[in-house]
């Protein structure tokens, strides 16, 4: 094959140095913390949000700007309590990532469940790809490893810069992917749908002004929306679905939904706006769980409009 795989990074002596030593404190602390009753971590994981508060206010006034740009016509108060809680599962995000990396299988199975699974399988039988469009809630570290207990996928992958975290990083994710290809890897991902495999894929990041459309997204008419999603199910033998990862009061559920129907129909402009309206369904079963720190109006539709995060 072709791709460019991403190579699993190997244990240095030199991660013994003193400059990684703050890093090798915090993985300490975290995998310590993985192994706790879920109950207790969710605690914890609250107290991490309240942190952020403190010490990551630009990403907070981002996620408070994101909400009144795309509920409007929410009261004052009604925002508030969603912002509340998104910091709430923010801070439980850190550890998520390390129960996704860490946790035995057993433990991921109790704390997990499928909804509407059988529409990959039924992909799957037919000898074709999976492209699952994911939304970007903050517990898909997590969700990606429960997903993999199934089927494991193929992912995008972005380098850490901290060498040390890169190892934990890659060999964490590893537990759950059959491999990944480097994030630029266009055509490595086509050929691994092509493969008939499993391969997920974030269509609702503000990815710049290269190869997007402005189409509406919640309230915002004109959100710059990548349609690199639409080369990938029209260029490869593969069906969409749209998997949305929801923390429940019992654990975790990965809910996937059937993709759209005459999709892509050749409107790039209207795909991604119907691509978007399928989002903001998945986004309001739990919107105090999506990544609303992410400037996702970030690209105007003209360079010389002025910034919505000002």
């Amino acid at each position: 094959m072709s791709q460019s795989f991403v190579e699993a990074p190997k244990f240095k002596l030199a991660f013994f140095h003193p400059k990684f030593w703050l890093t090798w404190l915090g993985i300490v602390i975290l995998y310590a913390i993985s192994w706790l009753p879920y109950r207790l971590q969710t605690y914890i994981g609250k107290g991490l949000g309240k942190l952020l508060k403190l010490f990551a206010k630009k990403r907070v006034l981002i996620a408070k700007r994101n909400l009144a740009l795309c509920f409007p016509d929410y009261t004052p108060a009604a925002r508030q309590k969603i912002l509340d809680a998104n910091l709430d599962n923010a801070g439980m995000a850190i550890l998520e990532a390390s129960m996704g990396w860490w946790w035995p299988t057993w433990r991921i199975e109790k704390m997990s469940e499928f909804e509407g699974y059988e529409h990959i399988d039924a992909i799957l039988a037919k000898g074709k790809g999976v492209l699952a469009y994911a939304i970007h809630n903050m517990n898909l570290e997590f969700a990606v490893r429960v997903a993999g207990l199934r089927n494991p996928s193929v992912a995008f992958y972005r380098r850490h810069n901290n060498p040390l975290m890169e190892y934990m990083q890659y060999h964490g994710r590893n537990r759950s992917n059959k491999y990944m290809i480097h994030k630029r890897d266009v055509r490595g991902l086509i050929q691994a749908l092509n493969e008939g495999e499993v391969c997920f894929y974030l269509p609702d990041q503000d990815y710049g002004r290269t190869k997007c459309e402005f189409a509406p997204f919640f309230a915002v008419e004109k959100a710059a929306t990548t349609t690199g999603s639409l080369l990938f199910a029209k260029e490869a033998n593969c069906e969409t679905v749209f998997l949305a990862p929801i923390k429940t009061a019992s654990g975790y559920k990965i809910k996937v939904v059937p993709g759209l129907e005459n999709f892509p129909s050749g409107d790039d402009k209207e795909d991604v706006a119907r691509m978007n309206k399928m989002v903001e369904s998945l986004v309001l079963e739990a919107p105090e769980q999506y990544l609303w720190m992410h400037k996702r109006f970030k690209t105007r539709p003209n360079k010389s409009d002025p910034s919505l995060y000002d």
